[in-house]
Order: structure tokens, then C-alpha cells, then sequence
């Protein structure tokens, strides 16, 4: 088993740079496989969300794994129909019990929505909870630059990262500048773009690197500073997407990839501009 490396967040707290995300897993058997097998390949972060609907299952599997709960880092996200205050903390009691743990390290708003007042009151109810001790960071999910504006104004705990779709034919510059002005790390969701690797860029450094596709692709979000939540249910693509430790891919390559930005998703069907609920 390979150790997974970390990085340390502007809060002090170090987060694994590669974890295993469970998004559509809600099959019993294809969870204990799968968190079975990314224990096996060394991963310790698991990435799950109210809005998948599988913390319980997931919480079941990470207990019975024999683990110490100081080994894991357990990220979730508030679900949309949770926002303001009092409904925030209740929906974060849930989540604790469902995930069988009295603490989390990574708390997040699932979608910050347009409007600036539910967000700031449900962001109070996130910073009581960590002044609290209860949750180890605080992140936001698919949040543009106007919303963490809205949320850097007045805070009294920062966000240290936000988790957004990147991969190599979505990417947001702007975006990434701006958070790493403000100590915000960036954590992909659909790194992998679901699998279509049809691009000769990415086909030609797998050659020549005797690397697959997948590995390409997340050596070089690595490279460039990202942290990664590959999403599977297969034992060979969970350690396959581990192994990408051994190398590092050159400037020129990582600025041919960069190259392949179309910012056209791979999987949103909301725009954090503007989707409101």
C-alpha cells in the first residue's frame, strides 16, 4: 500500500490530495467494494454530500474498516433544501450520525445559490460548528468568485477550499488565481471528465510515459496544485487512480494540457451563476 500524500490547508489542517469521491453510489455491495479497495490502495479521504444520499452507507463501510477515525478525512456538503441557520445545524447533526463520527473535517455549501443573505446566515451556522470544534475546515462547492466575495466581507472563520468541476476541457483561471490570492484551495470534482480521453495531447503523453489516460490527467491536476476526488466503483480504476505518485509530467506538457481548455463541462447541468433555488 502506497501513502497518499498531503497538503496543508491555510488553517493548518492537512488534507489528503487525492481522495475517492462517491457520487451515484448507493448500491451496498459497490460501496463496501469500493471503499474496501481505495482503503487497500492507500486512500483516506472520502468525498460524499447530503445530495447523494448515501452517508449512512458510506459511514457504515468506513466503520467497519478497522480504521482509527484520526486516519480518515471525512468530507460532506450541505444539501440545497438545508440553507439558513437552524436548518444548516440540523441537517450537520444528521450528517454526524448517518456518518457515525462526532466530527467532520471538511464541512461545505453544496451550491451557494443567488442569494447573499441565506448565504451568510448559513455560512454563521458552519463557523459556530468549527469554533465549536466539530468541524476540522470549512469549504464551498461549485462557488464562483462573487459568492466567496459575499462570504469574505464579514467572516469570522474562512473558507479554505472550494470544490469545483476541473478537468482538462473545463478549467477556470480566474477562478483559481483568485483563490489562491486567498488561501483557497481548489478540489476537482469530475476530474477524469467521465472518461473521454479522445484527445491526442492526452493519448501521446500516455504513450510516452507508459501511464494510462486517467493518470495523465491526474498527475497533472497534481502538478498544477489541485487536489482530486476521482469518482469509481471499480477496484482496478481505484488503485489505478492512486497510482500516480511515481512522476511528474514537464512545464511544456502541463501547458499543452492547460492548452485543451474548451470550458465546456463535462458534467454541471447548473450554472453557479446563475442557478438559484
Amino acid at each position: 500500500m502506497k501513502t497518499i500524500p498531503c497538503c496543508r490547508l491555510s488553517n493548518g489542517v492537512d488534507i489528503p490530495v487525492l481522495g475517492l469521491g462517491v457520487y451515484k453510489t448507493t448500491d451496498p455491495e459497490d460501496m463496501r467494494n469500493a471503499v474496501s479497495a481505495a482503503i487497500e490502495a492507500g486512500y483516506r479521504l472520502f468525498d460524499t454530500a447530503r445530495m447523494y444520499e448515501n452517508e449512512a452507507l458510506l459511514g457504515e463501510c468506513l466503520e467497519a474498516s478497522g480504521l482509527k477515525r484520526s486516519e480518515l478525512f471525512i468530507n460532506s456538503k450541505l444539501h440545497m433544501d438545508d440553507m439558513g441557520y437552524d436548518r444548516a445545524i440540523k441537517a450537520f447533526e444528521q450528517s454526524l450520525k448517518d456518518l457515525k463520527t462526532d466530527y467532520l473535517d471538511m464541512f461545505m455549501i453544496h451550491w451557494p445559490g443567488q442569494q447573499k443573505e441565506r448565504l451568510l446566515d448559513t455560512w454563521r451556522a458552519l463557523e459556530d460548528l468549527y469554533l465549536d470544534g466539530r468541524i476540522r475546515a470549512l469549504g464551498m462547492s461549485n462557488f464562483l468568485i462573487k459568492h466567496i466575495d459575499w462570504i469574505l466581507e464579514g467572516c469570522r472563520v474562512r473558507p479554505v477550499l472550494d470544490q469545483k468541476e476541473h478537468n482538462p476541457r473545463f478549467s477556470e483561471p480566474e477562478l483559481y488565481e483568485y483563490c489562491e490570492k486567498n488561501g483557497i484551495k481548489v478540489q476537482a470534482w469530475s476530474p477524469l471528465m467521465r472518461g473521454a480521453f479522445d484527445d491526442p495531447v492526452i493519448m501521446g503523453l500516455s504513450e510516452k510515459y507508459g501511464r494510462t489516460p486517467a493518470q495523465i490527467i491526474l498527475r497533472w491536476q497534481l502538478d498544477e496544485g489541485f487536489l482530486v476526488i476521482p469518482k469509481s466503483v471499480r477496484r482496478e480504476r481505484i488503485f489505478e487512480n492512486a497510482d500516480v505518485f511515481g512522476f511528474s509530467l514537464k512545464e511544456e506538457e502541463l501547458r499543452a494540457i492547460d492548452g485543451l481548455n474548451i470550458r465546456k463541462s463535462t458534467s454541471m447541468t447548473k450554472d453557479p451563476l446563475t442557478f438559484d433555488f
